[in-house]
């Protein structure tokens, strides 16, 4: 099948929500999140309709989500990315000594998978990283469980380098996260 590579719409909060549940009940998403199926189950739709509205084109820009939708309007995977500039508050890992953005939420149904969706999807989060009014974005930066081999290998594929910085997982006494980036490519 076919996808499409988009930024979700304010109204597409019921999907938003869908998808991020099907992700929640992953098989690897102690690894890969650092909500869970449980909490998330729970919140309120006002809830999800700020998400949604928040990561949409008409959001204050400073989150964007986008998904692979089939040509049946299935979703069969999501990204989004928060955009970190070094006076906001840290959300998780290092405050941001540049400005940049965060790639998190990551994931793709199994039936998606190998099929290239991953790399169309980080193709739109990176190539719209370098379009996030200035000051320009400087680098994009992921954290990746240091179990999450496989998520891992995806990132140094697709050409995220580690940088040698790692930040404990929230809420356990000795796992860790490494981290990622991909600097802005030279104008020259």
């Amino acid at each position: 099948m076919d996808y499409s590579i988009r930024t979700i719409r304010a109204d597409e909060w019921e999907k938003t929500r869908e998808i991020r549940l099907a992700a929640l009940r992953d098989p690897v998403a102690h690894l890969a999140f650092l909500d869970t199926y449980e909490a998330a189950v729970e919140r309120p739709d006002a809830f999800w309709k700020e998400r949604a509205k928040g990561a949409s084109e008409t959001g204050d820009g400073s989150v964007r989500q986008f998904v692979a939708e089939g040509a049946d309007g299935s979703w069969a995977g999501t990204i989004s990315l928060l955009v970190e500039r070094p006076s906001d508050e840290v959300r998780f890992g290092e405050a941001a000594k540049v400005d940049q953005t965060h790639i998190v939420g990551v994931y793709v149904r199994p039936e998606a998978r190998g099929s290239g969706v991953i790399d169309a999807l980080f193709r739109a989060g990176v190539e719209w990283s370098w379009t996030v009014p200035a000051p320009a974005v400087a680098r994009v930066r992921l954290y990746v469980h240091e179990e999450n081999a496989r998520a891992a290998a995806f990132y140094r594929r697709f050409g995220f380098v580690a940088t040698g910085e790692r930040v404990a997982v929230p809420g356990h006494d000795t796992a860790m996260e490494d981290e990622y980036e991909m600097v802005r490519p030279s104008a020259g």
